[in-house]
């Protein structure tokens, strides 16, 4: 699949996936020790909802654009530290617009927190380096995310998360997030790493997920969030997380929340939550 971001930015899988990764971050928040983050494929950072692109498809309104009003209260309290960070990027930007990764994780860092985030892409690099211009907390680096797993772990901090979350415009995405794991995991075992897949091919997500389930790490727990049954709907209708190392907190707040937000942005029926350990202690 071709997942040129700005065609999707805002939509359900990027509320699913900034939610968890604005808790893991709070989570971290929490300990007074300094963290840092990798973001393996930036993007651009911050997308134009208003755009032709994105209204091409308009998918962010069945998206963020569906978390207006009252939400039930376990909903409301799992995405408090997405929404805050949202409403206040949102509110230093003109017009419509959604913030990527890089601009989440930047708003939850506290002095002493840092960013590291690549990007291949040329022209998207220089958008997302203006996002951070001047930003000494923050550091953006034209360089191919699977070379970055190589070259900036460990980390000086010791504590911290590392973001996978390809484009899927290549066909062997799930073999090199599997490679990439294992070599990261060579380099720093006690980090978070949170990798986000679509799910499109069945077959291939299964063979992806006993994949990681074989890889002899500890602690996997998989996320996964359906909008409608298969075949309902065209394009994208799920997609799913693997967090190795979560917060301890993550299992229980997530089989609380997700199947709310399955009801939430539900667009057909047979839309569900998943939520299972792969690998325990």
């Amino acid at each position: 699949m071709n997942y040129r971001h700005i065609y999707h930015a805002g939509n359900f899988a990027d509320v699913f996936k900034h939610a968890v990764l604005a808790r893991i971050l709070a989570y971290l928040r929490q300990k007074d020790a300094p963290f840092r983050v990798l973001d393996t494929h930036g993007g651009i950072g911050l997308y134009d909802l208003s755009s032709e692109a994105a209204e091409k498809t308009g998918e962010w309104r069945d998206g963020i654009g569906r978390l207006d009003g009252e939400l039930p209260p376990a909903l409301a309290g799992f995405l408090a530290p997405y929404l805050e960070a949202v409403a206040a990027i949102r509110a230093g930007a003109p017009g419509a617009v959604y913030p990527g990764s890089p601009l989440i994780i930047r708003h939850h860092l506290r002095p002493g927190d840092g960013l590291t985030a690549t990007e291949l892409h040329p022209d998207d690099v220089a958008t997302l380096k203006r996002c951070f211009e001047f930003d000494r907390q923050a550091k953006v680096i034209e360089l191919d995310g699977w070379l970055a797993l190589k070259s900036f772990l460990p980390f000086r901090e010791r504590r911290g998360l590392v973001l996978i979350d390809p484009p899927f415009e290549a066909t062997d995405e799930f073999a090199a997030m599997a490679r990439g794991l294992v070599e990261a995991q060579a380099r720093a075992a006690t980090l978070t790493y949170m990798l986000w897949y679509p799910v499109k091919d069945h077959a291939g997500v299964g063979r992806f997920v006993n994949t990681i389930a074989g890889l002899g790490i500890r602690k996997i727990l998989r996320a996964e969030l359906a909008i409608a049954a298969p075949g309902q709907l065209p394009g994208l209708s799920a997609s799913g997380l693997i967090v190795i190392n979560p917060p301890w907190t993550l299992h229980d707040e997530l089989q609380a929340a997700l199947p709310l937000l399955a009801v939430r942005l539900a667009r057909a029926p047979g839309a569900a939550a998943r939520v299972e350990w792969l690998v325990g202690e």
